[in-house]
């Protein structure tokens, strides 16, 4: 693993989709990487995927309060 917590691999890919991608790069003015990161980022959110930040993550297994619990109606008794 890359000191900065990012991982390295190689990708193998066809020539018409790189230039594609190139191009594409370009237009948005990002490295190619840059822009597989964005595509990456892009489908893993429209998917419902995003992995939660470490603090939310941390949050939601600390065991705190259930906003569910609160309710504006008054206890039944």
């Amino acid at each position: 693993m890359a000191k900065d917590g990012n991982k390295t691999f190689v990708l193998r890919i066809d020539v018409e989709t790189m230039e594609a991608l190139e191009r594409w790069a370009d237009d948005e003015f990002r490295s190619i990487n840059g822009q597989l990161l964005w595509i990456i980022a892009d489908a893993l959110r429209r998917s419902g995927r995003t992995p939660r930040k470490r603090k939310e993550a941390a949050a939601a297994n600390s065991g705190g309060a259930d906003d569910t619990a609160s309710t504006d109606k008054p206890a039944k008794s």
